[in-house]
């Protein structure tokens, strides 16, 4: 397995929040919104979103375009490239989860 494959299974299905995080990034797959639109759309807090950003800009997974409270998110580059790790894991966790974000457990 690859260095991004790994990176993005640990990202997204073996890490608490994956879940989110995916969520997040399937969101912004189909276009561009800032903080509050994506707190608002995903029904979580907006700390709660600014956390999982924060983890995918620093992972390399998200890019930002303007100022403080007007940024936008976008895939980077580097998720584009390997945006089919991306789906193959979405389609794995997205319905059902891999992992149980209330207790840590395993479904």
């Amino acid at each position: 397995m690859k260095a991004a494959d790994r990176l993005l299974w640990w990202l997204f299905a073996g890490s608490m929040g994956g879940k989110n995080r995916a969520r997040i990034v399937d969101l912004l797959i189909k276009g561009p919104c800032n903080l509050n639109q994506i707190a608002e759309r995903l029904g979580m807090g907006y700390k709660t979103a600014q956390h999982h950003v924060r983890v995918l800009v620093e992972n390399h997974m998200l890019e930002s375009q303007g100022p403080h409270y007007g940024k936008f998110y976008f895939p980077s580059p580097f998720l584009e490239e390997n945006l089919k790790v991306f789906e193959e894991i979405w389609k794995r966790i997205g319905k059902k989860g891999i992992r149980d974000e209330s207790n840590g457990g395993m479904h």
